[in-house]
């Protein structure tokens, strides 16, 4: 049996079967979620939420699920089907893909690659590409309207979130998800994560995911009132399901990042707990309650106000924070805090 798993076939099957795994873990989470995010924001309102599908309701996602899977796929007339069917498919994959560097442990990871970052920020990027060509392929006026708001805000957001990760790099010194994780192992527990050092760039790291995700209050892109439910405005059945998945799982890695840029990962936040994946997860639900709540509870920007926020208010306290962390990280200021450098420096 040893020697089939050290075998191309035997590797590849295990490559296969880790994907596969990685990817179970993930769409599982997606029906948690979206039952979560529906009995929070009841919860909040004041009201029952989801309670007549299954026990306490958790099957009212798989009814859910399963109601897009079986309705009749309408295409608009005029409408570039290839495209127009291809969009919600590449926001989706890009979605699911960007989880291969996700580590849940030092070792728990599918491809610990030297520069996951990098990795994250190109698939990220390239999602920007299924909201355009699904408001484009729509040959609507509205979608397409849609879908240019949702690219400027993506685009405005991952500007800021990119400089916010840069100072965490600066002050590891690697690209690798793991060894940012490794960097925030110490003896004083969650007092040793990058929450500390680097809090102002917490809060701004949050609320640019939220803007990143289009989540409220900042889902300009799906601004009902305005543009009649944005870029996917057209799309029925297993499309739609496609794109809606495809933010969810979005939102999840954005909790994920959250989790293993500033608190730790799957450290333990208390000296003499063993360490476990399961603290990954339990940070990464913490903060999904804080993206519904946020959902729950803040109102709508106006669009004017979202694009002011990215590029005059975050864009240039991230700048200036990259400087700041530079600056203490070559003169060891702080006592060292800010150049750790487990791999570099």
């Amino acid at each position: 049996m040893a020697e089939f798993f050290s075998s191309n076939l035997g590797i590849f099957l295990i490559i296969v079967g880790q994907c596969l795994l990685l990817t179970g873990f993930v769409m599982i989470s997606l029906l948690v979620l979206v039952y979560a995010d529906r009995k929070i924001w009841a919860a909040v309102q004041m009201r029952r939420g989801p309670n007549v599908v299954g026990p306490w309701g958790i099957l009212q996602t798989v009814a859910d699920a399963a109601k897009y899977v079986f309705k009749e796929i309408v295409i608009p007339a005029g409408a570039d089907k290839t495209v127009f069917l291809l969009a919600p498919l590449v926001g989706f994959i890009l979605s699911i893909i960007a989880w291969a560097v996700i580590p849940f442990s030092e070792t728990l990871v599918l491809s610990n690659l030297n520069v996951a970052v990098l990795y994250i920020f190109a698939v990220s990027s390239l999602e920007v590409y299924g909201v355009i060509m699904g408001g484009w392929a729509s040959n609507s006026k509205y979608p397409f309207l849609g879908a240019l708001r949702s690219a400027a805000q993506m685009i405005s957001y991952e500007v800021s979130i990119g400089f916010i990760i840069v100072g965490v790099i600066l002050s590891t010194g690697s690209l690798s998800l793991v060894d940012i994780v490794m960097a925030q192992k110490g003896d004083y527990g969650f007092l040793n994560w990058y929450w500390l050092p680097h809090f102002p760039m917490v809060f701004l790291f949050f609320i640019s995911a939220l803007a990143e995700t289009n989540r409220p209050p900042f889902d300009l892109p799906e601004a009902e009132s305005e543009l009649v439910a944005g870029y996917q405005v057209e799309y029925s059945s297993t499309p739609f399901l496609l794109y809606m998945a495809g933010e969810y799982i979005a939102i999840w890695l954005m909790c994920a990042l959250t989790s293993i840029l500033f608190f730790g990962g799957w450290l333990s936040p208390v000296p003499g707990i063993p360490d476990s994946p399961l603290w990954l997860v339990g940070k990464m639900c913490f903060f999904f309650f804080l993206f519904a709540m946020v959902k729950s509870i803040v109102p709508r920007f106006r669009y004017d106000q979202l694009m002011r926020l990215g590029w005059k208010v975050f864009l240039p306290m991230s700048l200036g924070w990259i400087v700041l962390v530079a600056f203490f990280a070559q003169y060891g200021t702080f006592g060292g805090t800010y150049a750790r450098w487990v791999t570099g420096g």
